[in-house]
């Protein structure tokens, strides 16, 4: 996975956690809150966010060591997981997404709180991409560069949905689908690439690509 710049890592993150991602799943809480609960849920969710993105930077080799995870190991698993995700959502299907027979807590920011935890705060297609990210390169400056990408994502998302939050209830489904399958196609890039820097790292031999 080519990250080696700040502009190369923001585009990374905007991809796997950035806006056209985040606001699927604050479209679907739209309907049942007002649009101050959806702002202030939007700002607890991205503080959140941010700060476990950021201690997975700053910890990426501990937490490879403390589990035995080789780079290649983590960008073949994280490509795996990109792709099936990606293919779900192609075909309408949203992994992590909360279903309507599951039972909500009595207040509504916890419960929102909940329903953003898989595909926001604790997203499994941001912590891998930080991962990844951070172990491209052995030094803490890169980590810097990685928190500065990753914090950036965080804001602009949280700027989209404030934005955006009176008009969420109005959004058709049939956009935030269409939104989604265009989404699943970049997030399946995504994932061939990190599955083919993981069998480069591997050390097998591939043809070189032409970007």
């Amino acid at each position: 996975m080519p990250v080696f710049n700040l502009s190369s890592a923001f585009i990374t993150f905007f991809a796997v956690v950035g806006p056209p991602k985040v606001l699927l799943a604050f479209a679907r809480l739209a309907a049942t809150r007002t649009t101050r609960e959806l702002r202030r849920l939007a700002a607890l969710s991205t503080i959140v966010a941010a700060v476990v993105g950021l201690v997975l930077d700053f910890a990426a080799d501990e937490v490879t060591t403390l589990f035995h995870i080789s780079d290649q190991s983590l960008q073949l698993a994280g490509g795996t997981i990109f792709f099936v995700y990606a293919v779900a959502l192609v075909f309408g299907v949203h992994l992590g997404a909360e279903s309507e027979a599951d039972e909500h807590l009595r207040n509504p920011m916890l419960d929102g709180f909940r329903a953003l935890l898989l595909p926001y705060i604790a997203s499994p297609l941001a912590v891998t991409a930080v991962l990844v990210a951070s172990l491209a390169k052995d030094d803490w400056g890169w980590r810097a560069t990685v928190a500065e990408a990753y914090l950036a994502v965080m804001v602009i998302n949280y700027v989209v949905v404030a934005l955006l939050a009176p008009l969420m209830r109005r959004i058709h489904r049939t956009s935030l689908e269409v939104l989604s399958r265009l989404l699943g196609l970049l997030l399946a890039a995504v994932g061939v690439e990190l599955i083919l820097s993981g069998l480069t790292g591997l050390g097998v031999h591939l043809p070189e690509a032409h970007y």
